[in-house]
């Protein structure tokens, strides 16, 4: 049988207690890798709860930008996962209402707050 594709989606979401610093938006640096590494270990056990969590592969951070004069960041992120036919299906309405549920209303991700208008799921 071929082997399952995989297939990426994105995720973006502002943290509203992170301030934004140039350095955020310099993948190699130290600031960006902490923070990368944070959010990861947050939204990685949430996406393997949600409906594609079997299938899911992982999520690697994209970019940090500035939202709202630098008092926010806004985060984007790169997630994959495997298409089998006999595997969950991504529904990006789906893992959207888990991923709100999860968060308490897209207002927690660990220590982060988020804006609640923030989250967007593209498939």
């Amino acid at each position: 049988p071929p082997s399952p594709a995989v297939r990426n989606f994105t995720l973006n979401f502002t943290i509203t207690n992170l301030q934004f610093t140039a350095d955020l938006a310099m993948p190699n640096s130290k600031k960006f890798k902490s923070a990368e590494k944070v959010i990861s270990h947050y939204v990685d056990p949430l996406l393997r709860k949600s409906s594609i969590g079997p299938a899911y592969i992982g999520c690697k951070i994209t970019a940090f930008r500035s939202k709202k004069d630098k008092d926010n960041t806004g985060v984007d992120a790169t997630c994959s996962y495997r298409e089998e036919p006999s595997g969950p299906k991504f529904n990006r309405v789906t893992v959207h209402r888990e991923l709100s549920n999860m968060t308490n209303g897209i207002t927690k991700l660990g220590h982060y707050s988020l804006n609640s208008q923030s989250l967007y799921v593209n498939g």
